[in-house]
């Protein structure tokens, strides 16, 4: 039997469609596939921005507390040394004023005297 040129027989036919649909279903494959890996990148980094936003708002809750509470006093000046100083030598020249105008007695200035040397 003579062979037909131009057209493909039934097998040839068969062949093509089959390539055709073999190379169709690898490239919806990868379509598919990219499209998934680029949806789940991109849900990732919505996931990241909800966490960054709620993350933001718990610190100016906190910031917001902050604020609403009252000042805190500040702490009290420290207490003179007792080892001397300019402030204790004040201390001591009422006393001793006072003991040499006749005011306090020698006990009373001790006391005094013993008061503020601690």
């Amino acid at each position: 039997m003579p062979r037909r040129m131009g057209r493909p027989g039934l097998v040839g036919t068969m062949a093509r469609t089959a390539v055709i649909s073999g190379t169709a279903t690898a490239v919806s494959g990868n379509v598919a596939r990219r499209q998934h890996q680029k949806s789940a990148a991109a849900m990732a980094e919505e996931q990241q921005q909800l966490e960054s936003q709620a993350q933001l708002a718990e610190m100016q809750q906190q910031l917001e507390a902050q604020q609403q509470q009252p000042a805190i006093a500040p702490p009290p000046p420290p207490a003179a040394d007792v080892g001397g100083g300019d402030d204790m030598l004040e201390k001591l020249k009422e006393p001793a004023a006072l003991k040499e105008a006749g005011i306090l007695t020698d006990e009373e200035f001790a006391a005094a005297k013993a008061k503020v040397l601690g």
